[in-house]
C-alpha cells in the first residue's frame, strides 16, 4: 500500500491538494489523530480489495490529541508499508492575508500571526523529514493542483479516469454524472418475455439493444467524441469523467451500452464501470431473503 502523509501549514492548501490526490485515486482522510494511523492502515489492508493508496491529513490541529511529531514517526516506522511526506509551505505574509480574507480563526491562536509562529515552530520536524516539500505563496490553485501531480506521479502514470455508469429514471440521475445519454429511445428488451428476467450484461438482452442500427450509431459517435474531449479535459486539469446511461429501469438498454462503451474505452484510458440499479435490485432482493 501506497502511504502518502499531507500534512503544512494552516492555510497552505491541504484541502486542495486532498482534492487533487482523491483524483489521484487515494483514499483521502482529513485530520486524523496519528495515534490511529496504525488502526487505519490495518482496515485498509484488511479491505477487499485492498486499498492500495491513502493520503493522511495530519497537521497541528491533532494537538487535542497531544499531538507529538516524535509519536507520530514512532507509529509511522512501525508500519509495514513505505510512506512519504507531502509539506506545504507558505510565507507568512500570504498565509495573513488569506486568514485576514476567510477572517477564519487560526487553529493554533486567536491571533492569526502568532498562531501561524507556533504552528511553524511545531512542523519544523516534520519538514524536515518530508520527501516533497511544496511552496504555495506565488502559486495560484490550478498552478498548485500540477505542481502536486507533477511531484507525487514521478513515474509518469496516466491519471484520467473514465467511470461508465448505467441507471434507470426511477430513482434518480446520479449525482456525479457529467454526460448524460437517455437509452430510452430504443426498443424494451422488458417487453420480451425470454428477456425479461436477464439484465444488459447477458448476451441474448446485449444483442437485442445492439442490433438496432441507431445504438450502433451512437456508440460509435461517442466513442470518437471521447477520445477527443479526454485529451482536452486533461489538458484543463480535470482527472475524472463520469458518462451515465439511463433507461426506465436500470436493468437492460442502458446496462448494455453501457458495457459497450467500456469495451470501446478501456484500452483508452483507466476506465471502470459500475450498474448502480443493478446493485440496488440486487441488495434488495439479498435483505428480502434475509429478512
Amino acid at each position: 500500500m501506497n502511504i502518502l502523509i499531507v500534512t503544512g501549514l494552516s492555510g497552505a492548501g491541504k484541502s486542495g491538494a486532498l482534492r487533487v490526490l482523491e483524483d489521484m485515486g487515494y483514499l483521502c482522510v482529513d485530520n486524523l489523530p496519528s495515534g490511529l494511523m496504525g488502526n487505519f492502515v490495518e482496515l485498509c489492508r484488511s479491505n477487499e480489495p485492498p486499498v492500495e493508496r491513502v493520503a493522511l491529513v495530519i497537521d497541528c490541529r491533532t494537538s487535542v490529541f497531544r499531538y507529538s511529531t516524535e509519536r507520530m514517526f514512532q507509529t509511522l516506522d512501525m508500519l509495514d508499508d513505505p510512506y512519504e511526506i507531502l509539506f506545504l509551505d507558505c510565507s507568512n505574509e500570504v498565509l495573513l492575508r488569506r486568514y485576514n480574507e476567510t477572517r477564519r480563526r487560526h487553529p493554533m491562536h486567536d491571533d492569526p500571526l502568532a498562531g501561524i509562529l507556533i504552528e511553524r515552530e511545531l512542523l519544523e520536524p516534520i519538514k524536515q523529514r518530508a520527501n516533497y516539500i511544496i511552496d504555495t505563496s506565488d502559486m495560484s490553485p490550478r498552478e498548485t493542483q500540477r505542481v502536486i501531480e507533477k511531484a507525487i506521479n514521478a513515474n509518469g502514470e496516466n491519471l484520467f479516469r473514465l467511470v461508465i455508469t448505467s441507471f434507470g429514471y426511477k430513482r434518480g440521475i446520479p449525482l456525479n454524472a457529467d454526460i448524460v445519454i437517455d437509452m430510452r429511445y430504443t426498443a424494451n428488451p422488458f417487453y420480451e418475455d425470454s428477456l425479461r428476467h436477464l439484465s444488459g450484461r447477458d448476451k441474448p438482452v446485449y444483442d437485442y439493444v445492439m442490433s438496432d442500427p441507431l445504438v450502433r450509431k451512437q456508440l460509435g459517435e461517442l466513442t470518437e467524441m471521447l477520445k477527443d474531449l479526454i485529451p482536452a479535459y486533461e489538458k484543463e486539469g480535470k482527472h475524472r469523467l463520469m458518462i451515465c446511461f439511463g433507461c426506465t429501469g436500470g436493468r437492460h438498454r442502458s446496462v448494455a451500452m453501457a458495457e459497450a462503451l467500456y469495451e470501446n474505452m478501456r484500452g483508452f484510458r483507466n476506465t471502470s464501470i459500475q450498474h448502480r440499479d443493478l446493485v440496488i435490485e440486487a441488495e434488495s432482493i439479498s435483505e428480502r431473503f434475509e429478512g
